[in-house]
């Protein structure tokens, strides 16, 4: 956070605290703006479930460190090594079409467990935020209406020479 707001002191030129008088004022216009949106404050889970989420952190990181622990022992010791892979080797191919799918399984509930709990945030957070009203008329107040003169509209929908298009025709000829 630190590089960030001395990247934004040098490129705005402020310094600290009047980034922070900054950072005020753009709050309490968004607020004004947005009509006091409520602040989202982080949905706190049960002990139960950040136990369970750490529980489940770990798999892949222990499968990425046993996986350098058997490059490890096969350098160390090449004979007890290669007594394991024999033992591994005759393990049979239903085993390891087993082991495959509770493992595939396992990342794939997390995975979707993980993603429906983001979506719900998300659901949660769109329900928050008031609807977005449409403005009563024209956003530009000078808008250029034939009205019902069907003469006006047909002068001003005529397709004619477009003046530009002839201009560059010319130059590439």
């Amino acid at each position: 956070m630190e590089m960030i707001g001395r990247m934004l002191s040098r490129l705005v030129g402020l310094g600290r605290g009047e980034l922070a008088e900054l950072a005020l004022l753009l709050r309490a216009r968004m607020d004004t703006e947005a009509g006091g949106l409520p602040p989202l404050a982080p949905h706190q889970r049960a002990a139960y479930d950040r136990m369970m989420d750490a529980l489940n952190r770990l798999p892949r990181p222990l499968m990425a460190l046993g996986t350098l622990a058997i490059l490890a022992a096969a350098l160390i010791d090449p004979v007890w090594f290669a007594a394991r892979m024999e033992a591994l080797a005759a393990m049979p191919e239903p085993m390891w079409w087993l082991i495959g799918g509770v493992i595939s399984l396992y990342f794939g509930a997390r995975f979707q467990s993980t993603e429906q709990a983001f979506q719900r945030e998300i659901v949660a957070t769109i329900a928050q935020v008031p609807p977005v009203i449409p403005l009563p008329g024209p956003v530009t107040p000078l808008v250029a209406t034939s009205g019902a003169d069907a003469d006006l509209t047909l002068r001003v929908e005529a397709s004619g020479e477009n003046a530009a298009l002839a201009d560059w025709s010319r130059t590439q000829a």
